[in-house]
């Protein structure tokens, strides 16, 4: 049996594709999230391999103190990173549940259509019978 067409029909197909979007954009997010983590991780992987000279130069010294708050400003860079990125996987799922739910609204409004569409056309068939049923007993 083919799908049935109802004034709902388009409008799931829709909302179906809104909700794809809706998903792409959170894998998005997400794969935004991960990136900012794994950058802080190598930030402080760098930091981490960076030692104060005990001897040397006055611009020696001055030169890895610079790298040094070089390294801790990247740091928070990517602190601030996480940050925003965690608020549009948040954001992005919320969209996703109210795309959802819209989604799955209009699903269920098409199913009842169909069930009324189906009904109507097992009574007209219903009917047809009994027609065809008191034409043959008259005959």
């Amino acid at each position: 049996m083919s799908k049935l067409k109802t004034r709902f029909t388009q409008l799931v197909a829709l909302k179906k594709d809104i909700v794809q979007k809706s998903e792409q954009a959170l894998f998005q997010a997400n794969q935004s999230l991960q990136n900012a983590q794994n950058e802080l991780q190598n930030s402080y992987d760098i930091l981490n391999t960076m030692h104060e000279p005990t001897n040397g130069s006055v611009s020696q010294l001055l030169a890895n103190r610079t790298l040094l708050s070089s390294q801790r400003g990247a740091i928070q860079h990517n602190k601030e990173w996480i940050k925003f990125a965690q608020q549009q996987v948040n954001q992005a799922k919320e969209q996703l549940q109210k795309d959802m739910i819209e989604y799955e609204k209009f699903k269920y409004l098409e199913l009842e259509e169909i069930k009324k569409i189906l009904k109507a056309q097992k009574q007209q068939e219903a009917k047809d019978l009994d027609e065809v049923a008191l034409m043959t007993y008259k005959g």
